[in-house]
């Protein structure tokens, strides 16, 4: 009882109004009605009494409420109106004030039953029972079942109001009684009661168990029943009628208000299940049966046909059993809902399908209940597939409502349903789709399909289903269901299903794995492997449960759910509508994909991915994919739900054309905006969903590398895609919209692959894998295709690379292994792609932070670097390229931490060939300098001999001739390092080297690395060095040169860290090794005439063919080797087997000494003359005593270093001397062994013999090519025998000095080219020695220099080496022929013509004349000199020259000859009168007298331009040999053999009988009769003749023999010229004949001078006679004419006094 009626103030009111009421009850009735005036008047007294006696005012008014009420009641018995109004006033505030006891309750009831039944003041009547049912619960069973039928007699008047007010409130009681059921339960709820079985049967005594509350409900709810049903009720009796439409009504509201009740109340479930389900399923037959459009129209019975109300009544109850009761009604339920699928087919009304929609709707906002139809139905063996059906019947439902047209009329069913495109409208759809969009007119949103359009009505909230038709309660017709009502229901019935479920899963997923983390602290997996394998040992046992019936829902809904959200999705014109199946779309596939149900999963991408492409575009991943569902259809109810495929001509705005991604495009494609909505939801699903993507990567990624075609997106750095112009022209075509849309697309794009750093390693491998083979089918197409290729896939794996690098290791493989592939592809912008994103990779893996550091992970570094070497076996040059210039950013980015990644980067480098092209050298070559410009510090030791290989390898590159000679300079500066580091370097590889030598023993196997035993300090060097010498013999003269000099410089300046032994491996391994190449090259070298060097470079002509340049090389080679045995002799020497080495070095001496080239046989010689150390640089000064092992002190070293290589001053030179102190402690004191020393002269000696004799040996065939040693060659080998003879002249033989005389002979005979004579001669008239004329003297001279104070033994050579002087003496008369060339004097010979001169050999000849006078005045005495006959052998070269006097070849040398002859004969002769007796002489006599001979009568005749003063002077020399005889022979005679004595008389006597020579002009007579000779010679015959006695009467007789021959032959020129002066008269003598004459009259004079000078006993009478005799003659040429002959005449007769004296007597007498 509330307080406001029972505060005293409301009592107090409370009795003022009912008195009021009773007096104002008394005055209406006072007239009329008298016994009611009484009962009004006593009840007053009542009160008053009541309120006086009682404390509980309240409490007494209801125990006497019967009386109370009575005088109301009475009143209201009037009938009259205002009584019966004032009085149930009352009445209402006495019930509101809840004063009415249950008997007050039942009177009143009768009473307004009564008034009911009259008819009056119904409105009063509700209200008043109303307010007695709402204000208390007094009224109970019949009387409440009386008011309640009161209420519904009342609902069924004629007055519209009552009805209305009745209805409402017979609702409103009917609420009341079962919320007084539900207060009861309230109050009894704690008391547990044991509930009594229900019997079966109908009888309403059966709820004997329920509470008084409980029972009115119950027989209210069961007459309800009763009464739809048509059937007469228990309880409620004094219906008269009913209508089944309000009586369902009042079912549906108790059913959906209070539900507790029938599930709390066995018996009220079993009314449910009894009576309300029957009831329904029986209404519901007419609407069952029923067909559309089927003849049974003509049927009479009317109640067959559906009849709205009710229907739309039973489908709410449906509706709310449904809801409210499923748990109770499993069955029943399965009936209804099997019902509400049959509601939705074609052949049903309208307005029937429409709230079979709603109806579903409503089901559909809840997915709990979904999930236990599910459950219930199709999860179990043989039911019904329930849910299945529901999506099924809302996909054929959709389906049908785009295949029939609305009208509901049968026969206006026009459009075919066939035809897909043939009901298209002619017109382009792109173009009016196109056209729409630019006319910008307002679309209503609609779906349109196959020419069906249907508006899509804005119809609720989503989530909730708010029911049009299932409300419209007043209406009793069916109404017109307006277009595109049922479509969209239906659609969103699909939407809400999709929400519903999805979110409910995904709910329960995301519970069920927070319970497992809980229960089991694992990360969260999202992999469904792992949850399934985890639920087996987790506790919560509802999750596996749990995963089977998501998986059946799914299952059971994806295929309906699919057909007709990918119809919409095709028909739908309407952004909005589109966004909303796309998403469903997409949320079905997540879900699916986290359930790891594959096929649905693939199913809705594919449907996503379909929707993206323009129609009937081909693309074989979904054609493939789709294969499989498309053709299935699905059975509903015996009904065929067809999955249908995008239509073509749906009127959508085209927003792109483009190109299609295929091998032969056919024209273009167009983008609707639809595609790229699409386009967008797949992006998102891929982005929010990728891991559970998996093999459905392909379909995604598939389509978007065709839509990014399409639209044009082309890769930029780092595999972004930008919009590009597309390559083939103007094919693409995009709008404005997209335009800005494409931006968007990129980053979504980008960000969709950046987000793959947060799949799994499992997911992340299926985007790999998926971007793989996308990638491969690209690359097929782009075989023998030059158009642009697709790079999605390519930018794609190289975006996906990039972002997780923190992870790379379990991608790296597929992914650069497939890039790799791609880089070997022929089209090259694919290639370019591959290359990019593959170097990206590399450069990004180097320079990310990974934990633990690169530095630290070996493995990891080469595994990023491992690609990078791959590349290099590829032979495009694009890609070669982008690899290098990676390394080159990895060198300079990351050089410092390269460590054990140094070999990869090195070999790649490297890994050039010369059919790459400049450029890529080039690029290499910029590496492999920055490596060695900054980085040989810090990469690992062992690295260092790869790059020395490197370096070696572009030096033999071919390509750029440059780089080349660089790469020789690099050489250099490596080997610097390593001279700088030596210490650190040594230590490190050492170490390394043991570590080898364990690893080696613990395999067993054997360490195996280039030059093994030495240690790997002098290995780096020997490799250094053999790739120098493999350069050294390069093809090209400039690198052979450069490499040349590198070598020997590196090996001259650093050689001195070498082991001792490693030398060993130094000579033969690399010097010899490559001196036997050079000489094999330079002897198979070409001789053809190379035209240019390259470009327009001219060559010298002393470098013009390859045989000429490989001279230079050999040349070089075999300088620097010498000149290494030279320098470095003191550590070679002790080396066991030197000698052989010196052997070897000879031999190739020799060899290129004998090489037919000038200039490499001369260096030959030089190089001999080096190791000879001619000038020795390291032999006494560089050896102390004081060391027992070899040391060599530092000033000695510092200048060998100092000469380290072009230009650059070493700065440790100080050290050398203390790395050399290593050879001290090992090695055995050097004594330098004399044999052995002088066994390598003597090698030295057949060698340089062996040179000298092949080379001077003259050619035995003479043409234009023969080849002849130059004058340089020859004097520098001659040069050498004066300082090898110093080594071995103590064994020096006579055979040897055969051997050198042969060769001496042959040099000196050697011609020269004419070319060449003007610098070896300067001018022919100058007497000059050519140098190579004087080091052969040089030669004789040493040789001479040692006999003379050599032992005894020795001085036999004497005679050979005046054999070899006279030998070169007779050149001056006869120069030597040089085998059977051709020489030409000089002045004939043409400087350009290849011609032989002979040298001019008059000053060697006459030097050496000069030399053999000098040696032999010093030996003449020598026993062997005197015994081999060498004065003789002197006289008999003379005798040449002096014979031949005028016709020597120069004047000076029969001079030369004479003043020799001379000099020899006054040392000679008292030396052979010595020996006179022995007989060693006695064949020099007639050799010397046939020399005076020749010369002094010789047979050639003065030249014709001799001057008088020459011819005086060359008398003179005469008149000395005349002398000579006088003073040296002569006086000797009784030594000389007596034949030797008479040929010098007779040679006298012809001398001074002299005649003159015929061919002198007359001028010259006098001078030309070499008169003072006559006279010498007469003189000194006179002389001989009479001053000493004559030994022999032969001698004397030749003498007087010769006298009176010489007078006899002057009286007879005499008498002949007289005789001829006489005949002549005036006329003169010829000139000749007067010369004669007066020569005559001079040798009278003379003779008579003689005569009277000599001893008279020595001339004999008859001599005298004779002189006497002339006189007379003398007198008759006085008268001569001639005053020349006069003179002579003069002193001829002036003598004659000496006669004149007086004569005796016998003198007179004896005149006869």
């Amino acid at each position: 009882m509330s307080s406001s009626t029972s505060s005293p103030e409301a009592i107090k009111k409370l009795l003022e109004n009912m008195q009021s009421d009773l007096r104002g009850l008394s005055m209406e009735c006072k007239k009329k009605f008298p016994p009611v005036k009484e009962a009004a008047e006593s009840g007053i007294v009542k009160v008053k009494n009541i309120a006086a006696r009682n404390a509980d005012i309240l409490t007494a008014l209801k125990e006497n409420s019967s009386e109370v009420v009575q005088p109301f009641l009475m009143g209201c018995g009037t009938k009259e109106p205002k009584i019966t109004q004032l009085c149930l006033a009352a009445i209402q505030r006495l019930m509101s004030h809840e004063v009415v006891s249950e008997v007050a309750a039942g009177n009143i009831i009768n009473m307004l039953w009564q008034l009911m039944e009259n008819g009056l003041e119904e409105l009063k009547l509700l209200q008043t029972v109303l307010v007695l049912l709402t204000t208390n619960t007094v009224v109970h069973d019949d009387a409440l079942s009386k008011a309640i039928v009161l209420c519904f007699r009342l609902h069924f008047t004629k007055d519209n109001i009552t009805n209305n007010t009745a209805a409402a409130t017979v609702r409103q009681v009917v609420t009341v009684v079962f919320e007084r059921m539900v207060a009861e339960d309230e109050r009894h709820k704690d008391v547990v009661e044991q509930p009594v079985p229900v019997t079966g049967n109908s009888n309403r005594r059966s709820v004997s168990t329920l509470k008084p509350c409980a029972k009115d409900a119950y027989m209210l709810f069961q007459d309800l029943c009763q009464l739809v049903n048509a059937d007469a009720p228990y309880w409620l009796v004094g219906m008269t009628e009913m209508t089944r439409t309000f009586g369902l009504e009042l079912l549906e509201s108790v059913l959906n208000d209070f539900p507790q009740v029938f599930l709390q109340h066995q018996e009220f479930s079993f009314l449910l299940k009894e009576r309300v389900c029957p009831l329904v399923i029986k209404l519901f037959s007419p609407n069952i049966k029923f067909r559309q459009g089927s003849t049974s129209n003509s049927s009479p019975a009317p109640v067959e046909k559906p009849y709205f109300p009710i229907c739309m009544r039973l489908l709410r109850v449906v509706s709310v059993l449904i809801k409210q009761f499923y748990g109770l009604l499993v069955t029943e339920c399965e009936i209804f809902l099997s019902l509400l699928v049959k509601f939705l087919d074609a052949d049903k009304p309208q307005w029937l399908r429409a709230v079979a929609v709603e109806s579903i709707h409503r089901l559909c906002v809840q997915p709990q209940l979904l999930r236990s139809f599910c459950q219930s139905y199709d999860m179990k063996q043989h039911s019904t597939k329930v849910f299945r059906d529901i999506v099924n019947a809302l996909g054929s439902f959709i389906q049908s409502l785009f295949l029939i047209p609305s009208t509901g009329n049968a026969s206006t069913t026009s459009i075919p349903i066939a035809g897909s495109s043939s009901s298209a409208p002619a017109t382009n759809p792109a173009t009016a789709g196109m056209a729409a969009a630019a006319g910008n007119t307002s679309v209503l949103p609609a779906f349109e399909y196959r020419g069906t359009w249907i508006p899509i009505i804005t119809i609720s909230v989503q989530g909730s289903a708010k029911a049009t038709y299932l409300e419209m309660l007043d209406k009793v017709e069916p109404p017109t269901i307006p277009e595109g009502y049922a479509m969209s229901v239906a659609f969103h019935c699909l939407l809400d299903l999709v929400r519903g479920i999805t979110t409910m899963i995904e709910g329960e997923i995301g519970q069920a794995e927070t319970d497992s983390q809980i229960s089991a602290e694992e990360p969260p997996s999202h992999t469904i492997e792992h949850k399934d394998v985890k639920t087996v040992s987790d506790p919560p046992e509802e999750e596996p449960v749990g995963r089977t019936v998501w998986e059946e829902m799914i299952n059971a809904c994806w295929c309906g759910l699919l057909a007709a959200l990918s119809l919409l999705l095709d028909a739908s014109t309407d952004e909005t509508a589109t966004e909303n199946i796309l998403k469903a779309e997409m949320t079905m596939a997540a879900l699916c994909g986290k359930l790891g149900l594959v096929t649905p999963r693939d199913a809705f991408i594919t449907a996503i991915c379909k929707g993206s492409l323009p129609p009937h575009y081909a693309l074989t991943v979904l054609n493939s994919t789709t294969a499989a569902l498309c053709n299935k259809s699905y059975s509903i109810q015996g009904q065929s739900v067809q999955m249908i495929s995008p239509s073509s001509d749906s009127h959508q705005q085209v927003v792109a054309v483009g190109q299609p991604l295929a091998l032969q495009p056919q024209g273009t494609v167009m983008l609707t905006a639809k595609n790229i909505q699409c386009m967008r939801t797949l992006l998102n699903l891929a982005h929010c969903h990728g891991g559970y993507l998996g093999t459905s990567w392909q379909l995604v990624l598939a389509t978007l590398q065709h839509l990014v075609w399409i639209l044009g997106l082309k890769p930029s750095s780092g595999g972004a895609l930008k919009p590009g112009r597309a390559v083939e022209g103007p094919s693409t075509v995009l709008t404005t919209a997209v335009m800005t849309d494409l931006p968007v697309i990129s980053t979504i794009l980008s960000r969709l692959f950046e987000s793959s750093q947060y799949l799994d390693d499992v997911s992340l491998h299926h985007l790999i894998n998926a971007l793989c083979s996308l990638s491969l089918e690209a690359m097929d197409m782009a075989y023998g295709n030059s158009k642009e290729p697709s790079l999605f896939a390519v930018a794609k794996l190289l975006e996906t690379g990039l972002v997780n690098m923190h992870r790379i290791e379990i991608l790296w493989r597929p992914l650069t292994g497939h890039l790799i592939e791609v880089c070997q592809h022929p089209n090259s912008r694919m290639r370019e792609w591959g290359a990019e994103a593959l170097t990206s990779l590399i450069k990004s893996g180097l320079a990310f932070k990974h934990e633990p550091e690169l530095s630290h992970n070996q493995r990891l570094q080469l595994l990023l670097l491992n690609p990078l070497k791959e590349l290099s076996a590829i032979n495009h040059h694009d890609i070669r390229h982008k690899q290098l210039e990676c390394v080159l950013q990895i060198l300079q980015n990351q050089g410092d931490s390269l460590g054990p990644g140094w070999p990869l980067v090195l070999g790649v480098i490297g890994a050039i060939r010369n059919d790459q092209g400049e450029s890529l050298i080039r690029t290499a070559f910029q590496c492999l300098q920055l490596v060695v410009t900054d980085f040989l510090p810090t990469m690992p030791c062992t690295c260092l001999q790869i790059v020395v290989d490197v370096a070696g390898s572009f030096g033999l590159q071919n390509q750029e001739l440059n780089i080349s000679l660089t790469s020789i300079g690099l050489l250099w500066n490596i080997s610097d390092y390593f001279f700088q580091r030596g210490e650190t370097i040594e230590k490190e590889l050492n170490r390394e080297e043991d570590l080898l030598q364990m690893q080696a023993k613990e395999k067993g196997v054997t360490l195996n690395r280039p030059f093994h035993p030495a240690p790997p300090f002098d290995c780096l060097w020997l490799c250094l060095y053999a790739k120098l010498g493999e350069l050294c013999v390069d093809t090209r003269p400039a690198v052979r040169k450069s490499a040349g000099q590198t070598l020997f410089s590196t090996i001259g300046a650093h050689g001195t860290l070498l082991q001792h032994q490693t030398w060993h491996t130094v000579i033969w391994k690399v010097l010899f090794h490559l001196l036997d190449q050079v000489r094999e090259s330079s002897t198979t070298a070409d001789k053809e005439k190379i035209e240019s060097g390259g470009g327009n470079i001219l060559i010298h002509h002393s470098r013009d063919t390859a045989e000429k340049q490989w001279a230079e090389t050999w040349v070089l080679t075999l300088a620097g080797v010498a000149r290494i045995f030279n320098t470095r002799r003191y550590l070679l020497q002790p080396l066991g087997d030197f000698s052989n080495a010196w052997d070897v070095l000879l031999d190739h001496i020799q060899s290129a000494a004998l090489s037919k080239n000038n200039e490499v046989s001369l260096a030959a010689l030089k190089s001999l003359q080096e190791i000879l150390q001619i000038v020795s640089p390291t032999r006494e000064m560089d050896r102390p005593e004081s060391l027992p092992g070899i040391s060599v002190s530092v000033p000695a070293l510092i200048g060998a270093v100092m000469a380290a290589g072009p230009g650059r001053p070493l700065t440790r030179a100080d050290s050398a001397g203390d790395r050399l102190n290593r050879y001290n402690s090992c090695e055995q004191p050097i004594a330098m062994d004399e044999i052995e020393d002088s066994a390598l002269w003597w090698a030295a000696w057949n060698t340089w013999y062996r040179i000298g004799s092949e080379s001077t040996k003259p050619p035995s065939t003479c043409d234009k090519l023969t080849f002849i040693p130059s004058q340089p060659f020859l004097t520098a080998l001659i040069q050498i025998f004066p300082a090898l003879y110093q080594h071995i002249k103590t064994a020096f033989s006579m055979d040897d000095l055969q051997k050198l005389g042969v060769i001496l002979h042959g040099a000196v005979s050697v011609p020269i080219s004419s070319d060449a004579s003007p610098f070896i001669l300067p001018s022919y008239t100058e007497a000059v020695l050519t140098s190579l004329q004087e080091s052969v003297l040089t030669a004789l001279d040493v040789l001479q220099k040692a006999i003379c104070v050599g032992p005894e033994n020795m001085q036999i050579m004497y005679p050979a080496i005046f054999d070899q002087l006279s030998a070169f003496v007779q050149f001056s008369c006869k120069p030597p022929q040089y085998g059977k060339l051709e020489t030409k004097h000089i002045a004939n010979a043409k400087y350009n013509q290849a011609e032989w001169v002979a040298l001019n050999y008059v000053p060697f000849a006459e030097k050496s004349l000069d030399v053999m006078v000098d040696l032999y005045q010093k030996t003449a005495c020598h026993k062997a000199v005197v015994n081999e006959k060498v004065l003789q052998n002197i006289i008999r070269t003379l005798r040449m020259p002096l014979s031949l006097k005028y016709a020597c070849p120069s004047e000076s040398t029969w001079k030369l000859a004479v003043s020799s002859l001379l000099k020899v004969l006054s040392v000679g002769l008292p030396v052979a009168r010595q020996h006179a007796s022995s007989g060693k002489f006695d064949s020099m006599w007639p050799e010397l007298a046939n020399t005076f001979e020749d010369f002094l009568f010789t047979k050639s005749s003065p030249p014709d331009n001799l001057s008088i003063e020459e011819f005086q002077r060359n008398e003179s020399i005469d008149v000395e040999v005349v002398q000579l005889i006088s003073s040296e022979i002569l006086p000797y005679a009784n030594f000389i053999p007596k034949d030797f004595v008479g040929k010098i008389m007779t040679m006298l006597n012809k001398g001074s009988i002299h005649s003159q020579s015929s061919s002198f002009t007359e001028a010259e007579i006098d001078i030309r009769m070499r008169e003072e000779f006559s006279k010498v010679c007469f003189e000194t015959l006179l002389q001989f003749s009479f001053s000493n006695k004559v030994t022999t009467p032969q001698e004397g007789y030749i003498s007087r023999m010769a006298l009176s021959v010489l007078l006899k032959r002057s009286q007879d020129v005499l008498h002949r010229y007289i005789d001829d002066e006489r005949l002549s008269g005036k006329c003169p003598l010829p000139r000749q004949r007067v010369t004669e004459i007066i020569f005559v009259l001079k040798a009278v004079s003379t003779l008579i001078d003689s005569l009277k000078k000599t001893h008279p006993e020595n001339v004999d009478d008859n001599t005298w006679a004779q002189v006497i005799s002339l006189y007379p003659t003398l007198v008759e040429c006085i008268t001569c004419s001639s005053s020349e002959v006069c003179s002579a005449l003069k002193e001829a007769l002036v003598p004659f006094k000496d006669f004149m004296q007086p004569p005796a007597a016998k003198v007179q007498n004896g005149e006869s």
